[in-house]
């Protein structure tokens, strides 16, 4: 061959491996899943978490997976979304997991544990402490596949119709409250209800329930609660961070192609950031709004607190003794989430709290 003809013919070649990815591509196949989610369409900081998702994933496949998510109710009801992609009713589901505690309390690990860890602590666990790991084998038992997708942060401790100064005024209320918090506030005489988002209105309204607990400023404002109960408490111990996730059937996952799962995954993560942005800008703006229509903010005494506190390690305890999925997972955690501690004391406790006086003085002098 000359020197014209091996030029030309390798210019062939190295056209033909280039061309390769490009029809791999080609081959992949277009997919429609449906997702069933936990949330109605008003809210759409949470409800819109996993409509991004979708979004995302149609964009990083040039439209060939294609994600539709329904609301809370229009395929099937919030609270049973798992059920539906555990029975191949549809393909997948975004939702919080403490809502199935009810099933097995290991799932409150995927969403929020009472007195765990912050945002960035939880991401920490889920994404490169461990956390995923564990919990793939526990949802492999539900014949699901979760995926963390949007986080709420740290949330309010929710609306009540009097004020709570003690413990004892724990006694006999009634009130919404999702996840594990419930068992924890049950030991301190509360009646815990839970109810899907979009019924916690009318129910606190009617006096059905005397207090009750959503998200934070700018969710509880859209579900208009501040017109039914006037203490608005903070913090919601109970969710120091909630992660919301991604539920997809088992069998679903495992027939996707792998750029079809890494499309999931990454848009996924860029949920968790995106939904935590948007809380961090809108729940500020909002807050000022409620306080300045009348809503009348409360700190949860600290007698209260240490109370909840003190009954929430009794119950993961009593759990672990008897539960052997929650004992795989809490021991693991409970080891992470103490050296996360020990490190946040350090730097980050401390700079957030003496830049928060600083600001809080500064603000006081200029009044």
């Amino acid at each position: 061959m000359d020197r014209r003809g091996f030029i030309a013919g390798g210019t062939l070649l190295g056209s033909a491996a280039l061309a390769t990815p490009a029809l791999a591509q080609g081959t992949l196949p277009e997919i429609r899943w449906r997702c069933a989610s936990s949330f109605p369409k008003s809210l759409d900081t949470i409800y819109g978490a996993g409509e991004h998702v979708a979004k995302r994933v149609a964009a990083l496949t040039d439209g060939k997976f294609q994600i539709r998510v329904f609301a809370a109710g229009e395929l099937v009801p919030g609270l049973a979304v798992a059920d539906a992609v555990q029975g191949g009713t549809v393909e997948c589901a975004h939702t919080a997991s403490y809502y199935f505690v009810g099933k097995d309390p290991t799932f409150a690990f995927d969403g929020a544990i009472p007195f765990g860890m912050n945002m960035r602590q939880t991401s920490a666990w889920l994404n490169a402490g461990g956390g995923r790991e564990l919990l793939r084998d526990f949802f492999a038992g539900y014949s699901m596949v979760s995926l963390p997708a949007g986080n709420t942060g740290a949330q309010m401790g929710g609306w009540f119709r009097k004020e709570i100064r003690t413990v004892q005024d724990l006694n006999g209320l009634k009130m919404r409250i999702g996840g594990f918090a419930g068992n924890v506030l049950q030991k301190l005489g509360v009646v815990p209800q839970q109810i899907a988002g979009g019924d916690i209105y009318p129910s606190l309204e009617k006096g059905t329930i005397d207090a009750a607990e959503w998200v934070g400023p700018y969710d509880d404002e859209k579900l208009g609660f501040q017109r039914v109960a006037p203490f608005y408490y903070y913090p919601g111990w109970w969710e120091g961070a909630l992660n919301l996730s991604f539920y997809v059937g088992k069998s679903k996952w495992e027939e996707l192609p792998q750029q079809y799962k890494d499309a999931l995954e990454s848009a996924c993560r860029d949920s968790t950031i995106e939904t935590m942005a948007k809380y961090d800008v809108q729940n500020p703006q909002a807050l000022r709004r409620l306080v300045a229509a009348g809503t009348q903010l409360r700190p949860f005494p600290r007698e209260v607190m240490q109370a909840c506190y003190k009954a929430a390690f009794e119950l993961y305890d009593e759990t672990a003794a008897k539960n052997e999925n929650f004992r795989k997972v809490y021991e693991p955690w409970k080891a992470f989430r103490d050296s996360q501690f020990q490190w946040f004391r350090v730097a980050e406790s401390t700079f957030d709290n003496f830049v928060y006086f600083m600001h809080a003085q500064e603000q006081q002098q200029r009044r």
